[in-house]
């Protein structure tokens, strides 16, 4: 099996320097309002952060902030779907250099125990923004239950592989939905617990779930 991806988690991928990361055709001025944006919002809170913030340390101007981004809350959508976007990449990369179903699901988790210990980490951003928003009309928060409909339903296709034709074939949707509670769980008492703890619990559990029926 290849080297696991360095991250899976819902961590931002901002450039280290924060500076652009625009690409052909994409404003530079609009990345750098959303690689800011992105460090802000996951370091500190969405709600925490105002628009002023944001504009003075990219720095730009408001009329060029409204221009890219007609509300706080599209910024917030940009942001989060930037999460969704790498943490799909990471995740779809895993699949594609694994030499089994299994050792997908094992990447995958050991890319997010590797995680819980990097300097930057603070959590999942999707947890935090759902917890800042949780009116389940609100676009910010359909966003978060797009991306976790979207994990589930990618374990839910790995643990089919996994459980194949046993005649004591587990429920794939079931083992989808527990590893995503112990990620949640993993990613939330991380900082409370330690990192070495949580990820070796995580780990356990993780392999629990590829040996026993669901």
């Amino acid at each position: 099996m290849s080297p696991a991806p360095r991250t899976t988690s819902d961590i931002p991928a901002a450039s280290p320097d924060g500076g652009s990361t625009a690409g052909p055709g994409r404003s530079e001025a609009r990345e750098r309002l959303l690689s800011t944006a992105s460090g802000l919002f996951y370091r500190e809170g969405i709600r925490a952060v105002g628009v002023e913030r944001i504009v003075a340390e990219t720095p730009t101007t408001r009329a060029t902030f409204y221009r890219h981004f007609p509300s706080k809350e599209a910024l917030v959508v940009a942001y989060l779907h930037g999460v969704d976007v790498h943490t799909r990449g990471v995740v779809h990369e895993a699949i594609r250099s694994a030499a089994s179903p299994g050792d997908a699901v094992r990447a995958i988790g050991t890319s997010l125990v590797g995680d819980l210990s990097r300097p930057e980490f603070r959590g999942c951003a999707f947890l935090k923004a759902a917890a800042e928003f949780p009116d389940s009309e609100n676009a910010v928060h359909r966003v978060v239950v797009d991306h976790r409909t979207w994990y589930v339903a990618t374990l839910t296709d790995l643990f089919t592989q996994v459980f194949g034709s046993s005649p004591r074939r587990g429920r794939p949707e079931h083992a989808a939905q527990h590893f995503l509670m112990m990620r949640d769980g993993a990613m939330a008492g991380a900082h409370l617990d330690g990192a070495t703890h949580v990820g070796a619990a995580f780990t356990r559990g993780l392999e629990g779930l590829l040996t026993l029926l669901h």
